[in-house]
């Protein structure tokens, strides 16, 4: 179940202006979508020295289907600890500027395990495709292939959006097909576009009297905005008609939503 901190009494939240009903990613999709878009994290394996802590080490990472996988050294200090206990987590957070704890992360809890046979063979294909200088290191002797079986996972998404996923939902839960275009999206449409975001707003919101419009997010079911009004910004998320699978489809489904805001509102004038 999602949690969400409980506001300061001073600042309790305010009534949103859209309906929150409406098609987002679930947790166990935003957190596929996370972790397939960045390639380093924290791996936290149980020490051998000093026995029991946690001991957190930076690695490179790809996804094979839902598992991550790692190219790893067996002179490095997890991998030692690896071969003691498989338990362990993996930490990925989502890069950018400002607050950091404003931003994604997710954690994810399983039990590391070396692969072989099959598995080493398709864990190899999708490290080098993300990972193509490892080529020269990969065969060698001393390196190995592991993947982490994902028990559970812990995402949280900013402040005060976070809930834990069980191993299906994570499992189950397929990365955003937009995740390579979307900062090309949004940037299109705040340098292009505000017109239209501004009519869809104003047909499908409760938001009238703002002085800005901006998208910050978007996703295969639809899009969110920001709304600067007199007493500051407020989010609003809408919904596509279809889910989009690439670019074009997302294209076709903002030129809809728009055409239909702006013939709305025409006949209310």
């Amino acid at each position: 179940m999602a949690r969400r901190h409980d506001a300061p009494k001073d600042k309790q939240p305010k009534a949103p202006l859209y309906d929150t009903s409406v098609a987002t990613p679930n947790h166990g999709e935003r957190s596929r979508t996370l972790v397939s878009s960045v390639d380093t994290a924290t791996l936290c394996s149980v020490a051998r020295k000093p026995e029991g802590h946690p001991y957190g080490s930076f690695v490179t990472y790809a996804l094979d289907g839902p598992t991550p996988v790692f190219l790893i050294s067996h002179l490095a200090e997890h991998t030692r600890n690896l071969l003691v206990d498989c338990r362990c987590s993996l930490l990925v957070a989502e890069p950018g500027e400002g607050n950091p704890l404003a931003r994604g992360r997710v954690t994810l809890v399983g039990r590391c395990e070396q692969l072989s046979g099959a598995e080493m063979e398709s864990a190899r294909e999708a490290y080098l495709k993300a990972h193509p200088s490892a080529e020269f290191y990969i065969d060698f002797r001393d390196f190995s292939l592991w993947g982490l079986r994902v028990e559970s996972a812990r995402y949280i998404g900013g402040f005060g959006n976070m809930s834990w996923i069980d191993e299906e939902g994570w499992s189950t839960g397929e990365p955003d097909p937009l995740v390579a275009v979307r900062d090309r999206i949004v940037e299109h449409m705040n340098e292009d576009h505000e017109d239209a975001m501004a009519a869809m707003c104003r047909a499908f919101s409760k938001a009238n009297e703002f002085s800005s419009v901006k998208m910050t997010a978007v996703d295969r079911y639809g899009f969110e905005m920001s709304v600067e009004l007199p007493d500051g910004p407020r989010p609003i998320r809408l919904a596509f008609d279809n889910a989009a699978g690439n670019a074009n489809e997302a294209r076709v489904e903002l030129v809809r939503l728009t055409k239909r805001a702006r013939t709305q509102l025409e006949a209310a004038d």
